[in-house]
């Protein structure tokens, strides 16, 4: 697949309305809301250097999903910006393109940038295929990981078939991957343990603010009581007030 710099082409395409329409508006502001208009104007032209295709409709030639998610790759790895175009297709191809997909997340010596946008088509097609894969990753996580971010997040897409696995990961999990884990299960209430693993996150006095929104999340009305206590620590900082508070109400 021969790299094309769309978003490039794009912006010339605009520097050119712009400079051709410029006297037609106020102000900037009201050029700014004319972009979207533009922007679907030149998705649905014929362009020379598509060979006629349009920006829009060129990817629909593609059938094959392992060479999409491979020209995905080569886009992430030549430094291009990868096309709506090229990700809104593979979305489209769905199933046929999991498999590759996964693959493309799973690699560990890949650019980020292809493991996130991997899986966040993944989410986008609506499959729990990677649920392993997801879990994983969200178990070996360190602070800052994005792809481990984006899994918390394709996890919590899951729903509530994602609950009993983690439970059977949590209490062996490190500390980064516990906290991602507890962010995911609190949108789940029903197991005991959920409620316990928050409240004792909680009341370890650590990061009170984040394990506060987890409580609030939660809704259980026994968190109250714990909750209502901690306003009286003399150490309190004001954000863990104000999350605290929140949870409460």
């Amino acid at each position: 697949m021969k790299l094309i710099d769309f978003d490039g082409q794009f912006r010339q395409y605009m520097e050119r309305w712009m400079a051709d329409n410029r006297g037609k508006y106020k102000n900037a502001a009201r050029m700014e809301e004319a972009i979207p208009e533009v922007y679907l104007r030149w998705l649905n032209a014929p362009a020379d250097w598509l060979g006629g295709a349009t920006p829009g409709g060129y990817f629909a030639r593609y059938d094959d999903p392992l060479e999409l998610v491979e020209g995905l790759r080569a886009y992430v790895d030549g430094k291009v910006s990868v096309p709506d175009g090229l990700m809104e297709r593979i979305a489209e191809l769905g199933e046929p393109a999991v498999a590759h997909l996964m693959a493309a997340a799973a690699d560990e010596a890949a650019d980020g940038g292809l493991r996130v946008t991997a899986l966040n088509l993944l989410r986008e097609i609506g499959t729990a295929a990677p649920m392993a894969m997801c879990l994983s990753i969200v178990e070996q996580m360190a602070p800052g990981d994005e792809v481990a971010d984006v899994a918390v997040e394709a996890l919590t897409d899951m729903g509530r078939a994602v609950v009993a696995p983690i439970l059977e990961r949590f209490e062996g999990a490190g500390i980064a991957a516990r906290e991602a884990f507890l962010d995911i299960l609190c949108n789940f209430p029903g197991d005991e343990r959920i409620y316990t693993y928050a409240v004792q996150a909680f009341e370890r006095g650590d990061n009170r603010a984040l394990y506060a929104s987890y409580l609030g999340k939660l809704g259980d009305d026994r968190a109250i009581e714990p909750l209502t206590r901690s306003l009286s620590l003399p150490e309190l900082a004001y954000l863990d007030y104000i999350e605290i508070i929140n949870a409460i109400e």
